[in-house]
């Protein structure tokens, strides 16, 4: 595609920015419900099945999870190697920044501002704090292991890859927000994306079913917010957001899959000592 027909999609998608989001949040949010009610358990959350997951279930779930973490993978390979190879993606997203500076109206940054800091290394790492703790105070150690991993490996990754590929902040940024640091991939947006689904994750073990497909589609609703807000406020490109989206979701996948594996061998443990009992009885 001509360079020139890619920055007019550009221009067009940042003059209309507002009403991409809204479709793309409509569609992150349906595709979760949909997706968590076809995959997640018939059982009632904090109540364990009766029967162990087979073999054959866990052998499914680290298929669908080595997808998800191969596809997140190869799709923050695929922007990194774009921005340090071309010139076309980093052109791309200085125009879309341009084109959406006179098509936001304030109230709408405003909103986003306050969004976003539900993203910030503050909030997160408070929300870390206590979640942690209130699992610890209901016995669930297991859980709170998986969680803080979960939340310390993101907070590991991100920065590191930022120190490796060191891309500079857009130069527009609102008057609402500043931001300090490099740009590439967006802390926000992998932070928010690991929280989220971990709390998502949490609903479905702790919380009654009926909770179960809500949560997770509230989970996808805020992060894809969250992320799009630091487009909104001009701290990030929109492919510094996918990116985030990309390796939050790839890392969030490795924990959950960690997580369902370390729950799996304790229920074949626990059952061959169940077994093992009753044989010396």
């Amino acid at each position: 595609m001509p360079t020139s027909t890619l920055l007019d999609s550009a221009t067009f998608a940042g003059a209309h920015a507002l009403a991409i989001y809204g479709a793309l949040l409509l569609l992150v949010t349906l595709s979760a419900g949909l997706v968590a009610r076809a995959l997640l358990p018939t059982q009632g959350g904090g109540t364990p099945a009766p029967v162990p997951i087979s073999l054959l279930a866990l052998c499914l779930r680290f298929a669908a999870g080595f997808g998800c973490i191969v596809g997140g993978a190869w799709l923050f390979t695929e922007i990194a190697e774009a921005l340090h190879t071309e010139h076309t993606l980093g052109r791309w997203d200085e125009a879309f920044i341009l084109a959406m500076i006179d098509h936001i109206p304030d109230a709408a940054i405003h909103a986003f501002y306050l969004v976003t800091f539900l993203g910030n290394r503050e909030t997160l790492i408070t929300l870390g704090v206590v979640v942690f703790i209130g699992l610890l105070l209901r016995g669930r150690r297991g859980l709170a292991l998986g969680w803080a991993l979960g939340m310390l490996g993101n907070a590991v990754l991100n920065p590191t890859l930022k120190h490796v590929f060191e891309r500079a902040r857009p130069l527009h940024p609102t008057e609402w927000l500043t931001e300090g640091g490099f740009s590439f991939p967006s802390g926000h947006s992998s932070g928010i994306v690991v929280t989220m689904g971990l709390l998502a994750y949490l609903a479905v073990r702790l919380l009654p079913r009926a909770w179960h497909v809500p949560a997770w589609m509230l989970a996808a609703g805020l992060a894809f917010t969250v992320g799009a807000s630091r487009i909104f406020l001009r701290v990030h490109f929109p492919s510094d957001v996918i990116a985030g989206f990309a390796t939050g979701g790839a890392w969030l996948t490795v924990s959950l899959v960690s997580i369902s594996l370390a729950r799996w061998a304790r229920r074949r443990r626990r059952g061959a000592q169940a077994s093992t009992v009753e044989l010396t009885r």
